[in-house]
C-alpha cells in the first residue's frame, strides 16, 4: 500500500521551443538587403549605345566588358579627364563663325556620301533611302533617341527632316572657345565631320542644347549621362582641347552615375 507520501508523477510534455515571428521576418530582411545590396549602393547606366559609333570610346581605353555587356569604364574616363588641360572658354578677338568649320556634312571619307546621311544610316534601326542615290540619301527610318529615349520617326521633307537633327556632341562653337578658333582650316572641317563627335538625336533637344557644355546642358534621359560625357571627353582629347572648370566639374558628376 503505497504510503501517503508517495506522489503519483504523470510523465510531463517536452515543451516545444516556437520560433518568434519577429526574429524570422529580420532573418528574411537581412537575406534580401544582402541579395540587393550590390543594386541598392551602386550606380547603373545602359550598356554602350547600339547603332552609335563607339570606336573613338574603344580606341581611348574606356570601354569595359561587364558579364558580357560592354558599359564604359568610368576610371579610365576620368584619367583621360585629368590629361585635358584646363581652358577658361576664351577665344580672345577670334570671332566664331560656322563657316570657318568648313562644308556642311562634308564627304570626307570619300564613300560618295555626305556625313549627315552616313550618321542617319548608321543611327537609325531601320530606314529606306532614296531611289537614284546610290543608296545614299535617307528617305525614312526610325530613331531610337539617345538623348530623351523616345522612338522617334523620320522622313526627309521640308517640314518634317528637322524632327531628327546630327548633333555635334562638343558644339562648334563651344570648341572655338576652347581651342579650335588656332585650327587651320582643315582641321575644322574633321573636327566638324568627325563620326566620333556626330550623333542623329531628337530636333527640338538638340535645338535645346544649342552650343552648351557640360555644365550647362545634359541629356534629359539620365541613364545616357555617362556615356554623354565619355563620348564628350574623348573629343576633347583627340583634338586636344581644353575645358573649364565648370564642365569639367560637370563631366566628373556625370562619371559618378558609371558602373
Amino acid at each position: 500500500m503505497p504510503s501517503r507520501y508517495t506522489r503519483t508523477r504523470t510523465p510531463s510534455r517536452r515543451r516545444r521551443t516556437r520560433f518568434p515571428l519577429a526574429a524570422l521576418i529580420l532573418v528574411l530582411a537581412l537575406a534580401a538587403a544582402v541579395a540587393l545590396w550590390p543594386k541598392l549602393f551602386s550606380h547603373t547606366s545602359d550598356p554602350l549605345s547600339p547603332g552609335a559609333s563607339n570606336t573613338g570610346l574603344r580606341d581611348a581605353g574606356l570601354v569595359v566588358t561587364v558579364e558580357g555587356v560592354e558599359r564604359i569604364d568610368a576610371q579610365a574616363a576620368q584619367t583621360l579627364l585629368d590629361g585635358i588641360p584646363s581652358s577658361d572658354g576664351s577665344s580672345g578677338d577670334a570671332r566664331y563663325d560656322r563657316d570657318l568649320f568648313g562644308q556642311r556634312w562634308a564627304d570626307l571619307d570619300r564613300n560618295g556620301c555626305d556625313q549627315r546621311n552616313d550618321v542617319l544610316r548608321r543611327d537609325l534601326t531601320t530606314f529606306v533611302v532614296q531611289p537614284g542615290t546610290q543608296n545614299c540619301v535617307v528617305a525614312s527610318g526610325v530613331l531610337n533617341d539617345l538623348y530623351g529615349g523616345d522612338s522617334i520617326r523620320f522622313v526627309k521633307g521640308e517640314q518634317t527632316s528637322a524632327d531628327v537633327q546630327i548633333d555635334h556632341v562638343v558644339p562648334l562653337s563651344w570648341a572655338w572657345r576652347h581651342g579650335a578658333f588656332a585650327w587651320p582650316a582643315d582641321q575644322r572641317e574633321r573636327f566638324a565631320n568627325d563620326f566620333d563627335n556626330l550623333l542623329a538625336v531628337d530636333g527640338p533637344t538638340n535645338t535645346s542644347k544649342s552650343d552648351s557644355g557640360p555644365a550647362e546642358w545634359m541629356p534629359p534621359r539620365r541613364e545616357f549621362a555617362c556615356e554623354y560625357v565619355a563620348r564628350f571627353t574623348v573629343v576633347l582629347a583627340e583634338y586636344d582641347l581644353g575645358v573649364d572648370r565648370a564642365d569639367r566639374s560637370a563631366i566628373e558628376s556625370a562619371l559618378d552615375t558609371c558602373p
